[in-house]
C-alpha cells in the first residue's frame, strides 16, 4: 500500500495499518477495522496516496481512476446512485458557489449534503450536512465501513481523496439528504467525484491553475473542467474568457449537455456600492423565466464572489426546472447567513490580521482588488507561503501591485516554497525588497515591528497557511502567540 504525508493537519505520525482479521469481516465493525475512534481512523487514510501532499503527480488514468473509483463505489453498494447531487468543477470559487447554493437549499427547507476540498482547520470540514461538520464518531464510524474494502482492492488501491469521497457518499446517505453538493476536486474528467450523475452540472471562473497536471493554455484546462457534463443534464457556467467559452460548448454539443452562461442565456449583472449602514458590498441580479432576484447583497466580499453568487442563482434556477420545489425568499435569507472561514476573513483586531486562501494569480488578483476595495488601511503588509507547482510569478505579479511590504513564509509542510527563493524571484521580477522568515512566527515579528495601528497583515498564498495563522492567531484563542 503506498505511502506518503498526508496534509492532514492532526496527525504527523506514521500510520499504523491494522491487518485484517479475516477476509469477510463485516464493514460495519470496527473491532475488525482496527478503527476504534478518530485517532485511529486518522491514522487508516494517512496510510494511502495523497496527491494534494505531492508536489509531482501524473494525471493520467493511472493515477486519477474512475474505473478504480466505480469498483470502490461497487463494493460499498454504489452509496452515490442514492442522492441526488449537484456537481461544481472549475478553478476558482468552487467552494465559495457550493457553500452558497447548499445554504439557500438548506434555508428553503431542504436537507443538505456538502463536500468540499481542501479543509482549513480540520479534515472533518469537507464532509457537512446542513452546515454541520460529520463528527468524529461518524466520521470513524464511516471509515470502519470502508477499510476492509480498500485493503482488499490490491492492485488497484485507492487514494486518500477516493477515500474521503466515498465516506462522504456514504454519510449522506445515511443522512438521508435531499440533495448533496459535490465539488470536484482536481480537473473534474478524471476526478473521483465524477462517478456521479447530477441534476445540474456548474462550471466557476477558469483560469491557470495546476498546469502540469491540466495542460498550460486555457482551454486545456477548460476541455478538463468540462468533463463533469453529462448527456442530457443541465450544465451552468460562470461568465468566462471567449477561448474557454469556446471550448466549454463545443464539450457540451458533443456529450449532449445543455449549457448556458449567466450573463449570456441568463440575465445577470452586479455592482459595487457602499453604504453607511452595510458598509462595502456588491449586488446581484439574476433574472429568468422561472426566477427573478433583484439587487440582493452577496454575503461574501470581492466581485468575484458576485460572479460566484450569480451562478449559485444560476443552479438553483436550474434546480426549479428539475422539478425542486424552492423558496425564493427563504432561499434569499439562506444566502444572508454564508460564512466561509479562510476567504477575507479578520481573524484578528490587535493587530489586524486578515487570512484569504488564494493560491493561483487569478485569486491573488481578486484578493488585492477586493482588500482595496472594502478595506481601509494605511499600509499593508503581506504574508506570502506557497507550495511547489503553483504559477508564482502571476501570484508575485499582482502581490507588488497592492502591498506596501512583503515578507516571505513557509508553512508546514515539504511542499512549501523555500522563502529566500521567493525572495529572488519577487526581487528580479518587481525590483521591490522582501524579507524571508522560515517559520511564521518570525513572519508575524518582522510585520510587528513594522505594524501600525492603521495597517493591515494579510497572510495569504495557501490554505495550508491560512491553517496554521488561524490556529496561532485567531483573537482570544492564541493570544499569546501576539505577545
Amino acid at each position: 500500500m503506498p505511502k506518503t504525508k498526508s496534509a492532514i493537519k492532526t496527525n504527523r505520525a506514521k500510520a499504523k495499518v491494522a491487518t485484517p482479521k479475516a477476509k469477510k469481516s463485516s464493514p460495519s465493525s470496527t473491532n475488525s477495522t482496527g478503527i476504534r475512534n478518530y485517532k485511529s481512523a486518522l491514522n487508516f487514510i494517512a496510510a494511502f496516496t495523497d496527491y494534494e501532499s505531492m508536489s509531482k503527480v501524473n494525471y493520467n488514468s493511472t493515477t486519477f481512476n474512475l474505473a478504480r473509483m466505480n469498483r470502490l463505489m461497487a463494493s460499498l453498494d454504489n452509496p452515490h446512485r442514492k442522492l441526488k447531487t449537484i456537481h461544481i468543477a472549475g478553478t476558482k470559487g468552487k467552494g465559495s458557489t457550493a457553500t452558497m447554493i447548499s445554504n439557500m437549499l438548506h434555508g428553503s427547507g431542504y436537507n443538505i449534503g456538502l463536500y468540499t476540498s481542501p479543509h482549513v482547520m480540520d479534515l472533518r470540514e469537507r464532509v457537512m450536512v446542513n452546515n454541520v461538520w460529520i463528527s468524529e464518531s461518524e466520521f470513524s464510524k464511516q471509515m470502519a465501513r470502508i477499510a476492509p474494502i480498500a485493503r482488499q482492492m490490491k492492485g488497484s488501491t485507492p487514494t486518500f481523496f477516493e477515500i474521503m469521497t466515498a465516506l462522504a457518499f456514504m454519510y449522506f446517505v445515511e443522512k438521508k439528504v435531499d440533495l448533496a453538493v459535490i465539488e470536484a476536486g482536481l480537473g473534474g474528467r478524471l476526478d473521483s467525484t465524477n462517478v456521479i450523475r447530477p441534476e445540474v452540472c456548474a462550471i466557476t471562473s477558469i483560469s491557470y491553475d495546476h498546469m502540469a497536471q491540466l495542460g498550460n493554455s486555457l482551454e486545456k484546462i477548460a476541455e478538463e473542467k468540462a468533463g463533469i457534463f453529462k448527456n442530457g443534464i443541465p450544465a451552468v457556467s460562470a461568465p468566462q474568457d471567449p477561448q474557454v467559452k469556446k471550448v466549454l460548448k463545443k464539450v457540451a454539443a458533443d456529450c449532449g449537455a445543455l449549457l448556458k452562461f449567466a450573463g449570456d442565456d441568463l440575465e445577470f449583472s452586479f455592482r459595487f456600492e457602499s453604504s453607511r449602514i452595510t458598509g462595502p458590498h456588491t449586488r446581484v441580479c439574476l433574472t429568468t423565466p422561472n426566477s427573478r432576484f433583484e439587487h440582493l447583497q452577496v454575503p461574501l466580499l470581492g466581485e468575484h464572489q458576485a460572479i460566484n453568487c450569480g451562478l449559485a442563482l444560476s443552479i438553483l434556477d436550474t434546480l426549479k426546472t428539475r422539478g425542486f420545489q424552492i423558496d425564493d425568499q427563504r432561499a434569499v435569507e439562506g444566502l444572508s447567513k454564508v460564512k466561509l472561514p479562510g476567504r477575507m476573513e479578520i481573524i484578528n483586531t490587535k493587530p489586524r490580521i486578515l487570512v484569504d486562501g488564494a493560491h493561483n494569480a487569478a485569486s491573488i488578483e481578486a484578493l488585492m482588488r477586493t482588500i482595496g476595495q472594502n478595506i481601509n488601511y494605511d499600509s499593508m503588509i503581506v504574508i506570502f507561503g506557497c507550495r511547489e507547482g503553483k504559477d508564482i510569478e502571476g501570484m508575485m505579479k499582482h502581490i507588488q501591485l497592492g502591498a506596501d511590504k512583503v515578507i516571505f513564509t513557509r508553512f508546514e509542510s515539504p511542499l512549501a516554497v523555500d522563502p529566500p527563493t521567493l525572495v529572488n524571484l519577487y526581487s528580479e521580477q518587481s525590483g521591490n525588497m522582501a524579507q524571508a522568515a522560515e517559520r511564521l512566527e518570525e513572519a508575524m515579528a518582522i510585520a510587528q515591528a513594522a505594524y501600525s495601528m492603521d495597517d493591515l497583515i494579510c497572510i495569504t498564498g495557501s490554505f495550508y497557511l491560512v491553517g496554521e495563522a488561524k490556529r496561532k492567531y485567531t483573537a482570544g484563542t492564541y493570544s499569546s502567540h501576539l505577545a
